[in-house]
């Protein structure tokens, strides 16, 4: 029946793919993080859905008559050289087929967040991906959340099998990332049902985090929640609300729990902690026997995990790619102030002020969390960028109509035409 269920939602919205590719987006979105038919038990578990969903997407572009360039910003260029030198690398790995059939699965991947800068350039079309992220990821939040009160937080939360977030490690960093965007929509949000279901989904998402018993989760919540209140409007209400909320979901967890996580501060008697350690010194020793390109793709055979996003790419794309993986997170981080210090008091970009700074919280998460976690190819991690560099496209193309200097307020039909007419510019930052 979830078979059924999965496959008649794809099909059905597919032929709308070809007309209103944007939708493809979305729907590749839905399936990428959601994963609805690793929940199923037949047919559709291993059905390429994500492929037929990219062909039809990639058909419709090429149809569609709206317009279709990517902004090359400093992120864009700096994302093109690092996909560029992931080519170089596959050319000289180690493991050279395991290596070819990895990037294969990453170039998909990038291929989908060009296509997502093309087309996504529209307050309307940002939203409605940001809600469809969401809600694919905060399903697994608020049913972890529910499984852990029930349980009593006795067992780990998982995600789906067979996906980048099967594991309680993998799911965490997932959550933590999603959070922010929770709070985005539940900014944004103008009936009270809403805002209060995403506060409650919220809070589900961070018992999850706790329940999936990962150490470096509860590391990358805690930054993540910090920055969060740093950065968020009305820091006040949210700050009563975590700090009435920690307190409870912390003293609620069982012994087993406060033990493992205790054993961050004698990481040098715990197997697992060591384990990372040693695929960390393979991995930068790896980089200085080939300091340019590292070992390929699946250098780190023998170990579970690279057990680090940026020893991952150490290893596998040597120095000059992990500069450029650095380089791109931090231009990420450095446009989403841009775009704070230009929209904070202009009340119609005040979404975008929001958009900005909640984008920024999660890539704290993911660069706390991922810094004990080989998630360096993560869609998600590339969809923040994407949604950063359109936002940053949207504030520009406003503040140049208006003189540099905003608007105050806008009409709700004048607000509509401009964000339909807010095609992708080239930049120079």
């Amino acid at each position: 029946m979830r078979d059924l269920f999965v496959t008649l939602i794809v099909l059905g919205i597919l032929p709308a793919v070809l007309f209103q590719p944007w939708i493809g987006v979305m729907l590749w979105s839905w399936i990428g993080y959601m994963n609805p038919h690793r929940l199923a038990y037949g047919f559709a578990v291993n059905f390429p859905f994500a492929m037929l969903i990219a062909l039809f997407t990639l058909t419709g572009l090429l149809f569609s008559k709206e317009k279709k360039k990517i902004p090359w910003t400093r992120e864009t260029i700096i994302l093109s050289f690092f996909i560029f030198w992931m080519l170089v690398t596959t050319f000289f790995a180690i493991h050279s087929d395991a290596a070819w059939e990895q990037f294969e699965k990453v170039i998909k991947i990038q291929v989908m967040t060009y296509i997502t800068l093309m087309i996504m350039y529209s307050e309307k079309r940002l939203t409605y991906l940001v809600w469809i992220i969401a809600l694919s990821l905060g399903f697994y939040g608020v049913k972890g959340g529910i499984f852990t009160i029930i349980t009593g937080g006795g067992f780990h939360v998982q995600g789906p099998k067979g996906t980048f977030i099967g594991g309680n490690n993998e799911i965490g960093l997932a959550l933590i990332m999603t959070i922010p965007l929770m709070r985005y929509l539940q900014l944004q949000a103008k009936y009270l049902y809403i805002r209060h279901g995403l506060t409650a989904a919220m809070l589900l998402t961070m018992v999850a985090v706790l329940g999936t018993q990962s150490r470096g989760a509860l590391l990358g919540i805690a930054a993540m929640t910090f920055f969060m209140v740093m950065k968020s409007r009305k820091k006040f209400l949210f700050l009563i609300m975590i700090v009435a909320a920690a307190p409870i979901a912390f003293n609620f967890m069982p012994q087993s729990w406060h033990d493992r996580m205790g054993s961050i501060q004698t990481y040098e008697e715990d197997q697992s902690a060591m384990g990372r350690l040693d695929a960390w010194r393979f991995a930068f020793n790896r980089a200085l026997e080939r300091p340019l390109t590292g070992g390929g793709f699946e250098a780190f055979r023998g170990y579970t995990d690279a057990h680090s996003i940026y020893f991952e790419v150490l290893g596998e794309h040597g120095f000059v790619g992990l500069a450029l993986f650095l380089i791109l997170g931090f231009m990420t981080w450095f446009t989403g102030s841009w775009i704070a210090r230009k929209t904070k008091k202009v009340e119609d970009l005040r979404w975008c002020y929001d958009l900005a700074t909640m984008l920024q919280v999660s890539l704290i998460g993911y660069a706390v969390s991922g810094a004990f976690l080989g998630l360096a190819y993560f869609d998600l991690f590339y969809h923040l960028v994407a949604m950063m560099v359109l936002t940053k496209v949207f504030v520009m193309k406003h503040l140049a109509d208006n003189g540099g200097k905003g608007t105050i307020a806008v009409s709700e039909d004048d607000h509509k035409s401009r964000s339909r007419s807010y095609g992708v510019v080239r930049l120079n930052n």
